[in-house]
């Protein structure tokens, strides 16, 4: 699954052959067919058990004693954390379009997916309704703005470079629960 995961990342889902994977393995593509139906399937095999985890987290997250803010910084956390060691994995489930495809393979990790915004929006609607969160905000919008903010470090993040998960996950937290803007008490001293 990780030489997979590897050669999806390099390659790209739809431009990776099971030759391909064959290949970095060091096998011949009927060994690779002996386990493996199709590509699609070792897709699954990839991202399936790292959004299972993400998602069954966040179950437990929403259902915690944490305030609503506590929530969203593990939410913030389990998520990014997904990201070291597992970044190829998240890498490859973020960067492709397996979302949007009607393919009856993967339906199983659409409707986990789909589930995992709904706990996200549940845990901004549960704050809006605690008096922790702003009212004026679409909770809808804000959680996929929030997972939009969080899924791009597919695009950019590096576990070999300096900026750790945990600066990241404190950036974003910040970012989402007091934004960019210099408090006016700290503009006026």
């Amino acid at each position: 699954m990780r030489r997979a995961a590897e050669v999806f990342e390099r390659k790209g889902v739809a431009n990776t052959s099971m030759e391909d994977i064959a290949r970095e393995i060091g096998i011949k593509r009927e060994g690779v067919y002996y386990y493996f139906k199709s590509r699609k399937d070792i897709l699954l095999g990839v991202i399936l058990p790292q959004s299972t985890a993400l998602h069954r987290n966040l179950e437990r997250i929403c259902i915690s004693r944490l305030d609503s803010v506590g929530k969203l910084h593990a939410a913030i956390q389990n998520h990014l954390d997904a990201f070291n060691p597992a970044y190829l994995e998240m890498s490859v489930a973020l960067r492709e379009s397996h979302f949007t495809t009607n393919d009856e393979k993967l339906s199983e990790i659409r409707q986990i997916w789909d589930s995992y915004g709904e706990l996200w929006t549940a845990l901004i609607t549960e704050g809006q309704d605690e008096g922790e969160f702003r009212t004026d905000l679409e909770p809808k919008m804000v959680a996929f703005g929030l997972l939009g903010m969080c899924n791009w470090v597919s695009r950019w993040y590096d576990p070999v470079k300096s900026v750790s998960i945990s600066e990241i996950v404190e950036t974003y937290f910040s970012l989402a629960t007091n934004g960019l803007k210099v408090p006016e008490e700290a503009l006026s001293h």
